[in-house]
């Protein structure tokens, strides 16, 4: 049996940051994800210039496509808020791979079945021990089904369903553009352009309304292409969505909710995407280093100060300029 410090499961963002934060320590990390990297993960991709910052992460750093994204635009009821305010578009089939790969720890593809509590230790399907186990495995997390699932963490009020697709299309709109409650759907559309010839269209919702007013969310989806056709920005055959559900942050009460004992969850583990865009990367991102902190210095491990919308970021933004500049 390989005994390490600290094993991390699942390798997005959130993974990937408690990871670096443990390498740097000095501590001896792996990471067990059933995915081989690269690989394809559903998500908008709107990294915020406060994560970036958070990972100390600059555009010459990084060797794939970057878009700076210089406009939003919000859409309600035919009116339309453009918000001036630089942040980041990228792939999450090649952002998660150089996280990882930057993080220093290793990386096994491994899809985990079992964890069990072992003499103040963690025991990984019988492969891995560890004094430490983190979950970053989003909302079908092992670790949080496993310790975590009956303390009533995720709300089921705020469980999020989406579809989305990421696919080479000419970009012919470079600034990103969320639709609100179109129709009465308790969500939004939304169209965000990728570097290198990709885009990024989705709708995504509170999937409790959405089934009490007996709707779906193909319908939706439907909708928002022809809308996006309408404008001129998509055409041809379009591929079928993925589909993914996650949860939004709730009202995080006490820290033994994120951790118990020698198990820590972060990022969709612990269901952190924001109130209003249900934005989960910056959350990810700082609650896998503020894991790590608590991990390697022995400190409090709490995420109830984590912004719950995305607009302060977004507000910032408009008078700050690219963070590194």
């Amino acid at each position: 049996m390989r005994r390490v410090d600290v094993v991390v499961v699942g390798g997005g963002p959130a993974g990937a940051a408690c990871a670096t934060g443990l390498v740097r320590r000095g501590l001896d990390v792996v990471v067990l994800d059933r995915a081989r990297f690269p690989r394809v993960k559903l998500c908008g991709g709107l990294v915020t210039q406060e994560a970036a910052a958070a990972l100390g992460l600059h555009e010459a750093d990084y060797p794939h496509g970057w878009l700076w994204i210089d406009r939003f635009h919000f859409h309600w009821r035919g009116l339309r808020l453009p918000l001036p305010s630089p942040q980041i578009s990228i792939r999450r089939v090649e952002f998660d791979a150089f996280l990882l790969q930057r993080s220093g720890a290793e990386l096994v593809h491994h899809r985990v079945q079992t964890i069990e509590r072992q003499g103040g230790g963690y025991v990984v399907d019988g492969q891995w021990r560890a004094d430490v186990v983190v979950g970053a495995g989003g909302t079908a997390c092992p670790v949080y089904r496993t310790f975590f699932r009956e303390l009533g963490l995720r709300e089921k009020g705020l469980q999020i369903t989406a579809l989305e697709l990421e696919f080479a299309h000419e970009v012919r709109e470079r600034d990103c553009h969320f639709w609100f409650f179109e129709e009465g759907f308790p969500g939004y559309y939304w169209y965000i352009p990728k570097a290198a010839g990709w885009v990024n269209v989705g709708v995504g919702a509170l999937a409790e309304p959405l089934k009490r007013a007996q709707d779906s969310i193909w319908r939706h989806w439907q909708r928002c292409l022809a809308k996006l056709q309408a404008l001129g920005w998509l055409d041809g055959e379009v591929p079928q969505p993925g589909g993914h559900t996650y949860y939004l942050m709730g009202l995080m009460g006490r820290p033994a909710r994120v951790r118990r004992d020698g198990a820590y969850l972060v990022g969709d583990a612990a269901g952190l995407a924001t109130r209003d865009l249900g934005e989960g990367i910056r959350a990810a991102i700082e609650s896998g280093l503020r894991a790590a902190a608590a991990i390697a210095d022995g400190g409090d491990y709490q995420l109830d100060d984590l912004p719950r919308t995305s607009w302060p970021a977004l507000l910032r933004g408009l008078v700050r300029r690219r963070w590194w500049a």
